[in-house]
C-alpha cells in the first residue's frame, strides 16, 4: 500500500511550480510583516507622545499654627514645588522610524 501511495503520480505537482508559488507567498508575508512592523511602530511612537505629554508638575504651600497663648508654633508643615521640563522627545520632536536605505561605502583594506 505504502508502494502504490509513492508511485501513484496522480494529482502531483512540479516542483517548479511548488517554488514559484512558494516564493510569491514568501514575498507576500515580508510585504505584510514590514507594514505590519511599521503600523505598530507608528502606533507605539503615538503612545509616547502621549506620555510625554503629562505634566508632572506639582506644588503645594507650607501650613503652620501658633499656640493660642502665641509663645510659638504649635505645628507646621513646609511647602513645595517642582516644574516639569520638556524631555527631549516630548511633543513629537523624535521621529521613531526606519531611515531610508544608504548605499555601503568603498571598501578599505
Amino acid at each position: 500500500m505504502l508502494r502504490e501511495l509513492l508511485n501513484d503520480e496522480a494529482g502531483f505537482i512540479v516542483s517548479a511550480e511548488l517554488v514559484l508559488i512558494a516564493t510569491i507567498l514568501v514575498i507576500g508575508l515580508i510585504v505584510g510583516l514590514s507594514s505590519i512592523q511599521h503600523a505598530v511602530v507608528a502606533e507605539l511612537n503615538d503612545v509616547g507622545d502621549a506620555i510625554g505629554q503629562l505634566n508632572q508638575s506639582y506644588w503645594f504651600t507650607g501650613f503652620s499654627a501658633e499656640k493660642i497663648d502665641g509663645n510659638g508654633l504649635k505645628a507646621y508643615t513646609r511647602g513645595s514645588a517642582w516644574q516639569d521640563q520638556t524631555d527631549d522627545c516630548d511633543n513629537d520632536q523624535c521621529d521613531i522610524a526606519c531611515d531610508v536605505p544608504v548605499n555601503e561605502g568603498p571598501k578599505r583594506f
